[in-house]
């Protein structure tokens, strides 16, 4: 059962963020609003307790958490309070405002990561995903080649191993093959140009090295599920990334056991989600 809240304490940004509509907390929200790219904001009190925290991490996937901070003289333990706000995985945390502005916020949503790779493998970390540091540096070299080069073979070269060796690699852990991680980072990085107001479909679909338009928007579809219209009128990266999963559980990506973690309502607590990378052949045959 979760607990009382107070009726200020909880907003949800949605599309097409013009307003904060206030809910309960972070039960009241659905999967769908992590997909459409919907933003929790959580304007912090001083009784923010473990109870809260857990809330919070098993939010849905997708939804961004904007945390705003109490009144210096609400705050008794700052380090301790702070250390229960990190738990929560926020996108952002914010000093103490009397009522976010939403344009604010719109703006703050829309900043693409300084690390979007390493931004990226902290979330799937977040959605039970937890990746040994091997595994780890391999998927974020991918995402961040994925900005230059083309080809599954081009990376596998540039990690110093043959095609086959990085799809075993993959294989072996029940991950989607090296050719999804490499095209997801591509039409990422699309979704998050797309919302930059001067930004077309042809000049995005140009700058990432596709041959137009509407190779980009195929590509989008059969990756997120969604067309480029879709992703420029939400704000962040998030949503593309529960987008994506979503679609490789429904297309047979994962194993069977990430699906159950990945199935699971939002994050996963740390002590229950087991280490990706250390375990043997799962007996799932991919292709590369």
């Amino acid at each position: 059962m979760s607990a009382t809240r107070r009726p200020d304490q909880f907003y949800v940004f949605r599309p097409p963020f013009r307003l904060l509509v206030p809910v309960n907390g972070p039960d009241s929200l659905q999967p769908k609003h992590g997909r459409e790219g919907a933003a929790l904001i959580w304007c912090m009190g001083a009784d923010t307790d473990s109870d809260l925290v857990r809330a919070l991490r098993r939010r849905p996937g997708g939804v961004a958490l904007v945390a705003v901070l109490p009144r210096a003289e609400e705050v008794r333990r700052p380090p301790a309070l702070l250390e229960l706000v990190d738990q929560c995985r926020p996108h952002s945390l914010l000093p103490h405002h009397q009522a976010p502005n939403p344009m604010d916020l719109r703006t703050l949503l829309g900043e693409e990561p300084d690390d979007l790779p390493g931004a990226v493998v902290d979330y799937l970390a977040w959605r039970g995903l937890v990746l040994d540091l091997g595994l780890r540096r391999t998927i974020r070299r991918v995402l961040e080649l994925s900005a230059e080069l083309r080809t599954v073979t081009g990376v596998a070269r540039s990690l110093y191993m043959s095609r086959r060796a990085l799809g075993r690699r993959f294989m072996k852990e029940g991950l989607p093959v090296p050719s999804h991680w490499l095209q997801f980072g591509r039409v990422l990085r699309a979704a998050l140009r797309l919302q930059r107001p001067e930004s077309t479909l042809m000049g995005v679909a140009f700058d990432l090295g596709y041959s137009d338009g509407f190779s980009l928007s195929n590509q989008m579809k059969r990756l997120l599920g969604v067309r480029p219209n879709h992703a420029s009128s939400r704000l962040g990266w998030e949503w593309a990334v529960e987008c994506w999963i979503q679609r490789e559980i429904e297309e047979g990506g994962f194993s069977p056991g990430l699906v159950r973690a990945l199935s699971r309502r939002g994050g996963s607590d740390p002590e229950d989600a087991p280490i990706i990378g250390t375990s043997g052949d799962s007996g799932v045959e991919k292709r590369a």
